[in-house]
């Protein structure tokens, strides 16, 4: 699956000190630190704390490229982006928002750049998840019934407008709040909600041979 990016450490950065423990003693120090100082340590320079905050971070991040994009590779490839801009710009972190918001924002602009050059196809896989995992124990009519009305959800994502999906994943898929999402989208709560209005609105109109 995907990784987190393999951050070089710039040439001008102090080495460590000479108390510093090895690498096994480190990483799991770094493990058990919350999320404020292992960004100080990253805005510090530390390489591996930020690399901690990826690992944290980066399944939830991976899903809502992949949801948004609709395909695993532009995802994997997104993530990556994201991550060494986030290294690039750690520093910029203010800390007025959570740290994770701030990672959403970037993948999500990302995301909405690739929108912007491309008509992605959202794979079933990615947009119902829980309700193909339960098709298992079903008889195979209604599996196949399943499949073929998740592909149908499907298309009437990917058919939504770039703004509108991001903001219907990160509420409907992702369980975010408005206010949440206001502060992902740099849009204002009025506009994120009637985004998802909107996005409900058609993807039900795209479904109704299914109600």
């Amino acid at each position: 699956m995907h990784t987190t990016t393999d951050i070089t450490r710039d040439d001008t950065s102090p080495g460590p000190a000479a108390s510093t423990p090895g690498p096994r003693a480190g990483a799991a120090t770094r493990a058990e630190l919350d999320e404020t100082t292992l960004v100080v340590r990253a805005q510090e320079g530390d390489v591996h704390a930020f690399e901690e905050l990826a690992r944290r971070h980066q399944d939830a991040l991976y899903r809502v490229a992949a949801r948004v994009l609709g395909n695993r590779a532009d995802a994997e490839d997104a993530l990556q982006e994201s991550l060494l801009v986030a290294w690039k710009k750690i520093g910029s972190f203010r800390g007025e928002a959570a740290f994770s918001t701030w990672m959403y924002r970037i993948v999500t602009n990302r995301c909405t750049a690739q929108l912007r050059r491309s008509h992605p196809t959202v794979p079933v896989s990615e947009v119902g998840d829980a309700a193909l995992a339960s098709s298992g124990s079903r008889s195979p009519e209604r599996a196949a019934e399943m499949d073929a009305e998740m592909a149908a959800l499907s298309r009437a994502v990917a058919c939504l407008p770039g703004d509108q999906r991001t903001c219907w994943v990160l509420r409907e898929l992702e369980g975010l709040g408005y206010t949440e999402i206001a502060e992902i989208t740099g849009a204002g709560e009025t506009a994120v909600r009637g985004r998802i209005h909107r996005a409900r609105t058609a993807l039900a109109e795209g479904m109704r041979e299914w109600r």
